[in-house]
């Protein structure tokens, strides 16, 4: 039977370059979130598989915790390489599955 959990997705950094040049997109205020259905909860360590839009894309396992309010299992991953593509950030920002929200609310 599956067991719906809620991801919170951590991605690095990004440069892009542009007309003015290179600036750097900071991604450590943010987190990306969805709610997916797994067969077994994944395990700390674990790689589990993500898709967003056309890319699918591996995550690692960094925490797993029950949360009352929300009731359901919070999985935090991160993505599993050290960079992202630009179109894979936009890939993520864009879908409508994913919500990308602040880590601290805005003043």
């Amino acid at each position: 039977m599956p067991i719906s959990v809620q991801i919170n997705l951590r991605v690095p950094d990004l440069s892009v370059r542009d007309v003015s040049g290179r600036r750097r997109i900071s991604n450590g205020d943010v987190r990306f979130w969805k709610v997916i259905d797994v067969e077994t909860l994944p395990k700390v360590g674990d790689a589990i598989e993500l898709s967003a839009r056309t890319i699918i894309f591996q995550a690692t396992v960094k925490r797993v915790n029950w949360e009352d309010d929300k009731n359901c299992f919070v999985v935090a991953c991160h993505y599993a390489k050290r960079s992202i593509a630009l179109e894979e950030f936009e890939s993520l920002k864009t879908d409508l599955d994913w919500t990308m929200k602040p880590l601290l609310p805005l003043a």
